[in-house]
């Protein structure tokens, strides 16, 4: 007898495709999705977002039929040495954001550290910011999805394990980045997975090449996506899998890769979905 398929709610990052938010939502519409990852509109990130534009950017998506999977926040990319109030105040705007766009989730990171500097030298002062976070997330009722992203303190599974029993809460959780980690000499599956599934809550989908730390699509490098994509089905993992392709080019805030090659590396990871009997909805 065939198992029942898992059932994932595929999302993207809009902002990959093309500044204006229409463009955004026909292509995801295009390509089967059901929600959208927000992290720009009309070229103005999240944190900056008027309150005027943030209705705007709903009253298309409802028009559209898109949900929000969550709000892609730069909030922890910035230097450690910052105060904690820094990132908590930006935090409560896009918060404010993400309750408009009717989501829960709102991407961050976990600080970087000063020329110089060690991971160690620095962890006291991430587990005061991101325990700080994580209270003014729980207190709003959104989870925060850390992102294991080259250069902050959580991107290696060892540290985001660090993050997630310091912290201790549940309003932190985990978005997992297989090329992230790729970038920064780990193998995903093999060295991350049974560790860090107790606390994964959001697939973020990229692929790159150990060799080269190249973004590529879904299967063609060495993120262990097909591994990573089967224990999750196996799992019973029934969450977002975002698409944040990163093909054409990527800049301090975020990446772009442009409708055709957004595309290209939707029908990738489709294809490794459909071979772990994952149906994308």
């Amino acid at each position: 007898m065939t198992q029942p398929s898992a059932v994932w709610s595929l999302s993207g990052f809009g902002d990959e495709v093309d500044p204006d938010p229409a463009i955004q939502a026909a292509v995801l519409l295009a390509l089967g999705a059901s929600h959208i990852e927000v992290r720009s509109a009309w070229g103005t990130n999240v944190s900056e977002l008027e309150h005027d534009a943030v209705l705007r950017l709903k009253a298309i998506l409802d028009e559209n039929g898109l949900k929000v999977s969550a709000v892609a926040s730069p909030i922890g990319k910035v230097d450690v040495s910052l105060p904690v109030d820094h990132e908590v105040t930006r935090l409560r705007q896009i918060i404010s954001v993400a309750k408009a766009l009717d989501t829960k989730y709102v991407r961050i990171f976990s600080f970087y550290r000063g020329e110089g500097q060690e991971q160690e030298d620095v962890r006291e002062a991430v587990m005061e910011r991101m325990s700080a976070l994580a209270a003014e997330a729980a207190e709003h009722g959104v989870v925060l999805l850390h992102e294991n992203e080259k250069g902050i303190y959580g991107d290696t599974p060892d540290r985001v394990l660090d993050i997630m029993e310091t912290v201790n809460s549940p309003a932190l959780r985990v978005a997992w980045d297989n090329a992230n980690f790729v970038q920064v000499g780990v193998k995903p599956y093999t060295e991350g997975y049974a560790m860090l599934r107790p606390y994964l809550e959001y697939l973020q989908v990229k692929d790159a090449i150990a060799t080269t730390g190249e973004v590529v699509p879904s299967g063609e490098g060495d993120g262990e996506l097909d591994a990573t994509i089967s224990a999750l089905a196996a799992d019973g993992y029934t969450g977002f899998a975002s698409l944040e392709p990163h093909l054409a080019s990527a800049h301090e805030l975020g990446g772009y890769s442009g409708p055709v090659a957004f595309g290209i590396a939707a029908r990738a990871f489709a294809g490794l979905a459909a071979k772990n009997g994952v149906t994308l909805a």
